[in-house]
């Protein structure tokens, strides 16, 4: 195993994701307060959840006293994307650990996920150890956080105010920024078009369905045309 393979360098690679996470579960905490979740319950949200935008949905179904089946449903089909994230990393984790791979899929998030399938379109291979490495330091970091954020509480009323409402969208930037460092020339125009595609389609699909379901199938969509591109 080498230097750039180490659970080390998997901890540094996941800085600038960390940094977003901070602002993020922070404001994420306050949220949570401010929808009367209690510091245990926003604790076992971030063990158990562990996804931003499903847990900022669950404050917000929380608050208006949404069904319990209700939450259950829309949380579902809001992670239901990690399946497809974790179907792209498969290849790389084929000779890995049935125990290590379900720590791996457990764990994979947006970003995480963003961070790892950008080193292996560069380098064609991950190790498991390195991903454990970016995993876990983001885990723990976005869990610590959310209960700092639920313990300041009513400290900061207002989070939009110090763009704590903006950090996740700015993940994404980086992310998709990042991905174009290792696509070739000749496909970024194809990619272009994609997520022109993903756009007009989650736009059009709104007219006729809930938002989540909307990305949902857009994406599936983009990413079918994508295939036939590539082919």
């Amino acid at each position: 195993m080498t230097h750039k393979d180490s659970f080390l360098q998997g901890v540094k690679d996941c800085i600038p994701t960390m940094l977003g996470y901070f602002s993020v579960a922070l404001a994420f905490g306050i949220v949570g307060v401010s929808s009367g979740l209690s510091i245990l319950e926003i604790t076992l949200l971030s063990i158990f959840v562990y996804a931003g935008a499903a847990q900022f949905i669950i404050c917000a179904l929380v608050a208006i006293q949404s069904p319990i089946s209700a939450i259950f449903l829309t949380v579902f089909f809001v992670n239901s994307r990690m399946f497809l994230q974790s179907l792209a990393l498969v290849p790389a984790f084929k000779s890995n650990s049935f125990w290590s791979n379900i720590g791996i899929g457990t764990l994979v998030t947006d970003e995480s996920f963003g961070v790892a399938i950008t080193k292996y379109a560069k380098e064609k291979s991950l190790n498991s150890t390195w991903m454990h490495g970016l995993n876990i330091s983001a885990y723990l970091l976005w869990i610590l956080t959310s209960i700092l954020g639920g313990l300041v509480g009513n400290l900061i009323p207002k989070p939009e105010t110090f763009g704590l409402d903006y950090a996740l969208t700015a993940m994404f930037i980086f992310l998709l920024v990042a991905q174009f460092e290792t696509i070739h020339k000749s496909k970024i125009t194809v990619y272009i078009y994609l997520i022109v595609l993903t756009i007009v389609s989650m736009m059009l699909l709104t007219l006729f369905m809930p938002t989540y379901l909307s990305i949902i199938i857009a994406t599936i969509i983009a990413s079918v045309v994508g295939v036939v591109f590539d082919k």
